[in-house]
């Protein structure tokens, strides 16, 4: 007898109801025991709806239940690399692949997993196999084009693009991901060309929006730009980091007598950057503004003006209700209408704790010549970083240069979550990293140093936060849109000067170039 649950749940599915489908396939489930149709069901609708625990529960036990259906072990597959389970989205994919060797969506969908992972040879074995299989293909030849992308071979990746969009002109996803090619081979022209292009194709496009957001920024087209920028929020509320809802999102009502909450976003430099325009909300007559950060910053933010209370990122979200509006850090140059011209850049406007910088003071004086300029190094960022194979340097050494310079004592205030080769005693290099608890450490050791040398990372935003002199040294790729194009200054922090690769991964040049602009300081100092 057939099952009437499959019939209602089947025809939810069809009228795009996935809610009421696996609601139903639920209770035909828990009535009359596993269903392979109804498992299905339920799998299908609960990975519509990005509940992807429940989508592997059940294709696991459909797979369970049927060893051998491999779109059962490939739904598995896609719903643990959602979960970041990569090890058990692999393993369900190679035993998809071993009952069907030759579809080529399995091939793209473990490629991509191995990508994530770091393995790009072995990942480009299975998109090249996978576009043997399906050469028709745009998106598994977009997806060869991404990987050859990252694997920094651009003029392969640009022909998979030219390829893809050669057999579906309207295949928005290859325009958008071509506009990035392009615009990481510093052709702005062609990729605003080809970000247009892509959300002409699909207006609905969030991560191409927010390309197209980072290439205007990035030029200094600020009133195009923020609106643009907003897009971002569509994966923050995905993956949990902004309220899901937009209700009593601030939108730039007035706040006389009002009370909101900043809530923070992306990495430590940007919430650095950004708090600088709490004042400005406190100045719009907000009764009260709290603000959230990450604990590594709460500290620090307490010397913030404009803010009435600072507390963790966990506390602020258990504090949401309590406030008239919301908003999130990034979001507020949009409000405030930032130019150019009206960037906010007054300095300092976050300070070193006295009793801090008197602790710390000795690190300092020790270990520092009479007279010598003491210069504070950042060689490496965050290893999680998305662009940090570009931004940071290969090794210390890099650096070398440097060490040529008389009258010059450096410190090493860069904090890892690797471990990091020890140190050359030779080297005139003081490690202070085991006494950096927090940022407020951190800015407590700056206020001592005449100069921070930094590639791009929280620690350079914190020295032009502090107002504190800081060379930021910047790749030629995927540049971060907040140092603008071709510039050798900052407007958002006056006391930055920047050294910028000329062209990929040649960091001799801006060292070289460093270490001359050192020995010109060094010679002018006043001892």
């Amino acid at each position: 007898m057939d099952n009437p649950f499959v019939a209602q749940a089947e025809l939810a599915l069809l009228a795009d109801n996935p809610r009421d489908a696996l609601r139903i396939a639920r209770m035909g489930l828990s009535l009359g025991g596993d269903d392979p149709a109804l498992l299905q069901i339920a799998a299908e609708s609960a990975s519509q709806l990005d509940q992807n625990t429940d989508a592997a529960h059940y294709w696991q036990r459909l797979g369970e239940l049927a060893p051998d259906d491999a779109q059962a072990w490939n739904g598995l597959g896609i719903a643990l690399q959602r979960l970041g389970a990569v090890d058990e989205a692999e393993a369900a994919w190679r035993r998809a692949l071993a009952l069907l060797p030759d579809d080529a969506n399995l091939h793209t969908n473990l490629g991509l997993l191995l990508e994530e992972r770091g393995a790009l040879a072995e990942a480009e074995q299975y998109q090249r196999r996978a576009v043997a299989l399906a050469p028709d293909s745009a998106p598994i030849l977009t997806n060869l084009g991404d990987l050859l992308a990252h694997r920094g071979r651009s003029d392969e990746a640009r022909e998979c693009y030219r390829a893809a969009l050669a057999r579906a002109p309207d295949f928005a996803t290859a325009h958008c991901n071509l506009g990035v090619l392009l615009a990481d081979q510093n052709d702005a022209v062609g990729a605003e060309a080809a970000f247009r292009h892509a959300l002409a194709l699909r207006p609905d496009f969030p991560q191409c929006r927010v390309n197209l957001a980072q290439l205007l920024l990035a030029q200094g087209r600020f009133d195009e730009g923020w609106p643009l920028h907003e897009s971002r929020l569509a994966r923050a509320r995905q993956k949990g980091e902004v309220p899901a809802s937009a209700t009593r999102q601030w939108q730039g009502e007035p706040l006389q007598g009002r009370t909101i909450i900043v809530l923070p976003e992306q990495g430590y430099g940007d919430e650095i950057q950004f708090c600088r325009y709490v004042p400005w909300l406190k100045s719009l007559g907000a009764s009260r503004v709290t603000l959230a950060c990450r604990p590594e910053l709460t500290s620090l933010m307490q010397t913030l003006a404009g803010a009435d209370q600072v507390v963790d990122q966990d506390q602020g979200l258990a504090l949401l209700e309590q406030h008239d509006y919301w908003t999130v850090l990034l979001s507020l140059p949009l409000h405030a209408g930032t130019r150019l011209d009206s960037i906010p850049a007054g300095q300092p406007y976050l300070h070193p704790d006295p009793q801090r910088v008197r602790r710390l003071a000795p690190l300092l004086d020790g270990a520092s010549d009479d007279g010598a300029l003491r210069i504070g190094l950042v060689w490496r960022g965050n290893p999680s970083h998305s662009n940090d194979e570009a931004r940071s340097l290969p090794a210390l050494d890099t650096l070398a240069p440097l060490w040529t310079v008389p009258g010059v004592r450096f410190f090493s205030l860069l904090k890892s979550r690797l471990p990091l080769p020890p140190i050359p005693p030779a080297l005139p290099l003081v490690d202070l990293a085991p006494h950096l608890g927090d940022f407020a450490d951190t800015a407590a050791l700056l206020a001592g140093l005449d100069l921070l040398i930094s590639v791009d990372t929280s620690v350079a935003h914190l020295a032009g936060a502090l107002g504190c002199p800081c060379w930021v040294l910047l790749p030629a790729r995927k540049t971060d849109w907040r140092w603008l194009k071709a510039r050798t200054d900052s407007p958002w922090y006056p006391a930055t000067r920047l050294f910028r690769q000329p062209q990929d991964s040649d960091w001799q040049a801006p060292v070289m170039a460093l270490a001359a602009a050192l020995a010109q300081l060094r010679g002018a100092w006043k001892t």
